[in-house]
């Protein structure tokens, strides 16, 4: 697809080559009006196509990709939580004691468990 620049350009050698009435000076001024172009094109070509412009590229686009995945796990365990929140405290903020205790509990036999057991190896070791 042609930019409008590219168009126009074209309408003009279209014209030109129907009839050219250019002077030297005019058509020398056209050649030297396309190869800056042409650079130009060939300097953002190069620029492109830069091994070090590829990596910075790439790394923006993984950061970026990171920081999405990182936000949504974020959300997701910021409902988590918020969810076992509800579970333990009353809208008021007041600890749901039918909950807690028994949780607590739970908590304070797994541990009790897991010294008594680690004691017991410990001891057949020695």
């Amino acid at each position: 697809m042609r930019t409008p620049d590219e168009h126009t350009e074209a309408a003009a050698v279209a014209e030109a080559d129907e009839a050219d009435t250019r002077s030297p000076g005019q058509i020398e001024a056209d050649i030297v009006r396309r190869r800056e172009r042409l650079a130009e094109t060939l300097d953002e070509i190069a620029v492109r196509v830069h091994p070090k412009t590829i990596a910075e590229d790439t790394k923006a686009k993984v950061v970026e990709g990171v920081d999405q995945t990182l936000g949504r796990v974020y959300e997701g365990a910021g409902r988590v939580v918020l969810g076992v929140k509800r579970q333990f405290v009353t809208e008021e903020g007041a600890p749901r004691l039918s909950r807690v205790v028994p949780a607590a509990l739970l908590v304070v036999g797994v541990v009790g468990l897991l010294t008594f057991g680690s004691q017991r190896r410990g001891g057949r070791r020695g």
